[in-house]
C-alpha cells in the first residue's frame, strides 16, 4: 500500500504539476479573449440566477442549478485549501488564487455553454449532458466523452462521497467526541434520503443549505475581521506585496518567492473553483433555460462566489489573523490545514462554532452535489439502470469514508480531477469558436430575453 501511494503522488506531481496548471491558466486566458472578457457580466449572472426561467425546458430552475453547483464547490477547500495555500506560498498565494478565480470565471462559462447546447431529453423528459455529450455530439469523439464519464464517476467516490465523509467525522469527533462510527452511520442515513429522490430532491436541499451556509461563515469571517479591524488593510496591502515580491513576509510568514506565492496560488484557486474540470456544467444542464447562453452565465456566477468572495475572504482573515497574533501562530512549524481553525478559534466560543458548523455544511453539501455527477457520468456509460446501484455504492463509500484512513483516497481523488479536466479542456477549446459566436449573438441586443429558435434539445435519447 506504500508503494501505491508513493505512485500515486508520483503520478500526481506529473497531473498537477506545470504543464496542467499552464494550459488551464492559458485556457482561462484564451477563453476570455475569446468571450469578449465575459467576467463583465458576472453580474448580469447574478441577477438571471434569481430570475427564474419558468417556460423553458429543464428539471429545475436555474438557481437550483447554480445551487447544486456550489454545493459540489464551495466545500472544504474554500477553508482548508486557502490555510494551505498560505503555509506553502506565503500570504501572496492569495492573489493569485483570487486572479486564478477571476479568469476561471470564463472558463466555467464556455464549459457550461457548450454542455447545455449539446444536452439531450430522455422519453420522460430528464435533461443529460456534460463534457460527455458535447465531445460525442458536437466533436463526435464519444470515445473521449466515455472517459470523461469513467474519470467523473471514479471521481465522485473520491472528492464526492469518502474524504467529505471523513472530514465530517473528523470535525465532529474533534469538537464534539462523536464516535467515528455513529457519525458514519447518521451521514449516511441523511445521504441516502437525499439521493433517491435525484436531482429534484438534491437541488431542494441544495438550494435551502448553499445560501445559509455561506452567509453563516462569512458572518463568521466577519466577526474575526471586527476582532483584527486595525490589521485588515495592512494583510491586504501584505497579500498583494508578497505576490511579485521575491522576499520574507511580515508577522512571522515563511519566506515565499513569486513563483510559490503563483504556483500554490493558482493550484489551490483552480482545485476550488473546479473551472476546468467540467463537473460544474453537468448541474447546469438540468436548468429551466431558454438558451445555452443564460444559464452559462448564471453557472459561471459560481466561480466568482466560490474563489473571488470565499476564498478571497477566508485568506483577508487567515492574514490578518497572523500579523494581529504573531506569537499565536508560527507559520514556519504549523500545519496549513488548520491555519483557518486557529484563527477563527482567536474569537472565543462563536469563532470555533461558525466554523465546524460551516465545514459540516460545506462537505455534506458537497456530498450531494457530486453524487449527482457521478450518477449522471454512470449514465451516460450504462443507461438509466445504472443508477440505482450507483447511488447504493455511493452510499456504502460514504459510510467507510468515516471510518477508515484516507490518505490513498485524497491521492487517487486528485488524479482522477486531474483526468477529468483534460478531455473537458478538449471539448472547450475545439468548441471555442462556438462559445465565441454564441457569445457574440446573445449579448447583441435584447437576445438574452428571446427564445432560440433551435431547440437545445435536438434530439430525444431512447431508453434501452
Amino acid at each position: 500500500m506504500e508503494t501505491f501511494c508513493a505512485y500515486i503522488n508520483w503520478l500526481n506531481s506529473y497531473l498537477w504539476g506545470p504543464p496542467m496548471l499552464i494550459l488551464l491558466v492559458c485556457t482561462h486566458l484564451y477563453l476570455t479573449f475569446k468571450t469578449g472578457f465575459i467576467q463583465r457580466k458576472v453580474f448580469l449572472g447574478i441577477k438571471l440566477s434569481v430570475k427564474q426561467d419558468s417556460k423553458a425546458e429543464g428539471d429545475i430552475h436555474c438557481f437550483d442549478a447554480l445551487a447544486t453547483a456550489l454545493a459540489a464547490t464551495i466545500g472544504t477547500g474554500n477553508i482548508v485549501g486557502v490555510g494551505t495555500a498560505i503555509a506553502l506560498g506565503g500570504p501572496g498565494a492569495i492573489f493569485w488564487m483570487w486572479v486564478s478565480g477571476v479568469f476561471g470565471i470564463a472558463t466555467k462559462y464556455a464549459e457550461s455553454l457548450i454542455a447545455i447546447k449539446y444536452r439531450v431529453k430522455t422519453e420522460k423528459g430528464t435533461m443529460l449532458g456534460g463534457a460527455m455529450y458535447a465531445l460525442e455530439r458536437g466533436l463526435k469523439m464519444k470515445w473521449l466523452g466515455t472517459l470523461f464519464a469513467l474519470f467523473g464517476c471514479l471521481a465522485s467516490f473520491g472528492i464526492g462521497s469518502t474524504v467529505q465523509s471523513n472530514a465530517i467525522a473528523t470535525v465532529l469527533n474533534r469538537n464534539m467526541h462523536i464516535p467515528f462510527l455513529v457519525s458514519a452511520i447518521v451521514i449516511s442515513i441523511f445521504l441516502a434520503l437525499v439521493i433517491v429522490g435525484g436531482i429534484k430532491s438534491i437541488s431542494r436541499v441544495c438550494t435551502k443549505f448553499v445560501p445559509l451556509m455561506s452567509i453563516l461563515y462569512v458572518v463568521g469571517c466577519l466577526i474575526v475581521l471586527l476582532k483584527n479591524i486595525n490589521y485588515i488593510l495592512p494583510a491586504i496591502s501584505e497579500i498583494i506585496n508578497s505576490a511579485f515580491q521575491p522576499r520574507a513576509a511580515g508577522g512571522g510568514f515563511i519566506a515565499a518567492t513569486f513563483m510559490s506565492a503563483a504556483r500554490f496560488g493558482i493550484a489551490r484557486g483552480l482545485f476550488s473553483s473546479e473551472s476546468g474540470m467540467g463537473s460544474a456544467a453537468i448541474a447546469a444542464v438540468a436548468a429551466k433555460t431558454r438558451n445555452p447562453f443564460r444559464q452559462a452565465l448564471v453557472s459561471s456566477t459560481g466561480t466568482f462566489w466560490d474563489t473571488v468572495v470565499i476564498c478571497a475572504m477566508t485568506g483577508v482573515v487567515i492574514v490578518s489573523g497572523i500579523l494581529a497574533n504573531p506569537g499565536l501562530i508560527d507559520i514556519h512549524n504549523v500545519d496549513g490545514s488548520i491555519l483557518t481553525s486557529i484563527v477563527f478559534g482567536q474569537v472565543k466560543y462563536i469563532g470555533p462554532i461558525i466554523l465546524t458548523f460551516g465545514l459540516i455544511l460545506f462537505a455534506f453539501t458537497t456530498t450531494l452535489g457530486w453524487a449527482y455527477y457521478g450518477e449522471r457520468c454512470i449514465e451516460y456509460l450504462f443507461g438509466v439502470k445504472a443508477n440505482i446501484p450507483y447511488r447504493i455504492i455511493y452510499t456504502a463509500t460514504t459510510f467507510l469514508g468515516a471510518v477508515i484512513s484516507l490518505n490513498i483516497v485524497w491521492g487517487l481523488a486528485d488524479t482522477f480531477n486531474a483526468l477529468m479536466a483534460i478531455p473537458n479542456l478538449v471539448a472547450v477549446l475545439l468548441l471555442s469558436n462556438l462559445v465565441a459566436a454564441e457569445t457574440k449573438h446573445y449579448l447583441t441586443g435584447d437576445n438574452i430575453d428571446k427564445i432560440d429558435n433551435t431547440p437545445i434539445a435536438l434530439y430525444t435519447l431512447k431508453s434501452e
